[in-house]
């Protein structure tokens, strides 16, 4: 454990709680949850600790959404595990890439490509809001195996905010899932995704077990109260909640690019 104080202990459990919540609502709780830890532990600490730990913690809210999910609605398992497969091997790609590529150069064009996400979802309304009437072709699960799995699986290990939203995005335009589904679906591969994460973190001795432990029972009951609200609410909510998260992940990034 980290040496900080009872009250940051609270404040980061809390946060760990919210982010949960938001992940599985439609992604981005990583939004909340790392900065909270870069803030929270000890000004010393090489900022890997943040992102090993942040990873620890959100792969038990992940699970416990993805779990939720797929008791509570229909979910292509087999396919949400075959995008997943395919975002590992782009998450490792893209981290490999990281190595030698200053990311400051992607972000205006994430930003740019996130205000045009978020323009398209604003002004059509139907988007996300029907289910498909039949089975998905085999073109569109390649598809989103190539651009939901490899795709954002890299830009998830080159950049990493908003991977969970761009999922949900994707999902919803290549499958014709509606959003419900495609955050379901996007917890699954999440998952699959975070499993390789933590692996590297824990083989690199970069996380704070006692620290994550403790903050993943927070971030669980966020992430399965999440699940649940969004089953309850429906895609319109879950809508509201995109539109929203896209426009703090713009600002975010804003921020990083020029002020940070």
């Amino acid at each position: 454990m980290p040496d900080i104080s009872l009250t940051m202990v609270v404040v980061l459990c809390l946060a760990a709680l919210g982010a949960g919540w938001i992940d599985a609502v439609v992604g981005g709780g990583g939004l909340l949850l790392l900065p909270a830890l870069l803030l929270g532990l000890p000004g010393n600490t090489p900022g890997a600790y943040a992102l090993g730990t942040n990873k620890a913690v959100a792969i038990v809210g992940t699970t416990g959404a993805a779990v939720t999910y797929v008791r509570s609605t229909p979910v292509d398992v087999r396919t949400a595990v075959r995008i997943g497969l395919a975002a590992l091997v782009g998450s490792m790609a893209g981290a490999f890439v990281a190595v030698g590529l200053s990311t400051d150069v992607l972000k205006p064009v994430v930003m740019v490509v996130l205000l045009g996400v978020g323009a398209f979802v604003l002004l059509r309304p139907a988007f996300g809001t029907v289910a498909p009437s039949g089975p998905v072709s085999a073109r569109r699960v390649l598809a989103a195996i190539g651009l939901a799995g490899l795709g954002i699986g890299f830009y998830d290990g080159l950049i990493g905010p908003g991977t969970g939203t761009f999922l949900v995005l994707a999902l919803t335009a290549i499958l014709h899932l509606d959003l419900v589904s495609a955050s379901a679906t996007a917890k699954i591969v999440n998952c699959c995704t975070n499993v390789g994460a933590l692996a590297t973190f824990a083989w690199q001795g970069t996380v704070f077990w006692q620290l994550a432990a403790l903050m993943a029972v927070f971030n669980l009951a966020g992430g399965m109260v999440g699940a649940r609200t969004a089953l309850k609410k429906g895609s319109g909510f879950v809508r509201i909640v995109l539109l929203t998260v896209v426009f703090a992940l713009v600002v975010n990034l804003a921020y990083q690019q020029w002020v940070a």
